[in-house]
């Protein structure tokens, strides 16, 4: 685990720079060399959105190192859940919005014509901010991504449901009632639920949007845990406002602005020593 956050003597003072980006001056993100040195999993270049007349993100260039955990953070409405939508396509059912630049997922293009999108959404997992566990068994939730795959070995559901709810730190308490409905959980239940359906597809990356919002202390530290054992199985980039759960779980962390990468890199420096004084402001709580 990562260090807690602590305040450095010095950061270059560039206090500005936030002000010239609301005010829609050209700037150029502070990605960290580190990041030259990994082998990335999913990747943006030049990448941008837009709903409407409105842009919401701007020439993101980004990659997420694979096996590793990257966290996104940023203020409210930046752009940070929007560009983690954008990798499953689910911002597709948005009538107004309009992508362009590339995004890759293990060097294959995410929106290049012909792509068959259910096929893309089977290499990555997605937990919400919400818990949306589907109208069935708790067994069934889990086991479901196998059983649309035509999988029947009740041998290898069952040991799949098992390992997956461990991984999602919830088997002790519903082993019992597998084959009640998952509705009746409660609602951090139900979220560790989901993280370990997700995990049972086995996905190339895990897509998190504030995976512990719903969670009490305890289960929010045992996904954490959790996140720790995946590296390496997994790639993991998540969506959080908890900037000590960023410090904690993640390898690597992004900072966004108004649709803008601002700095980019080790979880450590970016909370310890960042590059940029803004970054510094915000992970210290002084705006945001």
């Amino acid at each position: 685990m990562n260090a807690p956050i602590s305040i450095p003597e010095t950061v270059p003072d560039n206090t500005n720079r936030l002000a010239a980006i609301a005010a829609g001056e050209p700037f150029t993100s502070e990605i960290h060399p580190e990041l030259d040195q990994e082998q990335s999993c999913l990747e943006t270049r030049n990448f941008n959105l837009h709903y409407g007349a409105k842009q919401a993100l701007f020439d993101i260039n980004f990659k997420v190192p694979k096996g590793k955990v990257t966290a996104l953070v940023g203020p409210s409405g930046c752009g940070k859940s929007t560009l983690l939508r954008c990798v499953n396509r689910i911002n597709d059912l948005i009538d107004i919005v309009k992508i362009d630049g590339e995004m890759t997922l293990e060097g294959d293009s995410i929106y290049a014509p012909g792509v068959d999108v259910i096929e893309l959404r089977k290499r990555m997992g997605m937990v919400f901010q919400k818990p949306n566990p589907f109208p069935m068994s708790i067994y069934e939730n889990v086991v479901y991504s196998l059983r649309i795959d035509g999988e029947n070995n009740k041998k290898v559901l069952d040991e799949v449901c098992e390992r997956s709810l461990r991984g999602g730190a919830i088997w002790d308490e519903v082993k019992d009632r597998l084959h009640e409905s998952a509705l009746g959980l409660s609602g951090g239940q139900q979220q560790r639920l989901c993280i370990a359906r997700a995990i049972a597809a086995e996905p190339e990356v895990l897509l998190m949007d504030e995976p512990c919002s719903a969670l009490d202390p305890i289960a929010t530290l045992k996904i954490e845990n959790l996140l720790e054992d995946l590296k390496g199985q997994y790639t993991v980039f998540i969506v959080t406002h908890n900037m000590q759960q960023a410090s904690r779980a993640s390898d690597y962390t992004a900072f966004m602005y108004l649709g803008r990468l601002i700095e980019y890199g080790p979880t450590p420096t970016i909370f310890q020593k960042p590059h940029l004084q803004e970054t510094l402001d915000y992970v210290t709580g002084r705006f945001g």
